[in-house]
């Protein structure tokens, strides 16, 4: 390679690392913390279950405040089954006054516990949801649904959960 083409080369390294590190700091997002109820079907049997729900959403661009991208995490139980979710994604999002209005869609992994054994598998998460802002500064109220899509042991499972609960934006 000649020594200006390495120039330009490192040149052009050094201006796409500067717009990428610009583009790492966080503009804003909101933590959420609520209850959930999850309807599960799997090839026979319909279960019902209740849990907890919560998650972490991060905007890293100021010229698209619309995209985020999101870490979700839930427990829901019933007798003798324990399942855990953690998915990643993106929501996209859009303000109307107080309310805010949100879709996302993503990936990740859940853990599946009954009668002593462990089973994981992975999911394929898509949802939505609105949040209300509260009177209090940076509080809003937020009611989400998610289609939780998986495949274990041959068997597929459809999950519904709805939840609900308090958001703190930052």
């Amino acid at each position: 390679m000649s020594k200006t083409a390495a120039v330009v080369l490192a040149f052009l390294i050094l201006m796409l690392w500067a717009t990428v590190s610009n583009a790492q700091i966080i503009q804003s997002g909101n933590v959420y913390a609520g209850v959930a109820y999850a309807n599960s079907v799997d090839i026979i049997n319909r279960l019902s279950f209740r849990g907890w729900d919560g998650g972490v959403e991060v905007k890293t661009f100021a010229s698209r405040p619309y995209l985020g991208f999101f870490f979700d995490g839930s427990g829901i139980y019933r007798t003798g089954v324990q399942q855990y979710n953690g998915v990643l994604g993106v929501r996209v999002s859009k303000n109307y006054g107080k309310w805010r209005l949100f879709l996302h869609v993503g990936g990740g992994i859940q853990q599946l516990i009954t009668s002593g054994e462990a089973f994981n598998c992975i999911i394929e998460d898509g949802g939505g949801g609105v949040d209300r802002r509260l009177p209090l500064h940076r509080f809003a109220w937020r009611l989400q649904g998610d289609y939780v899509h998986s495949h274990m042991l041959d068997a597929t499972q459809n999950d519904i959960r709805v939840s609900t609960g308090l958001v703190w934006r930052f």
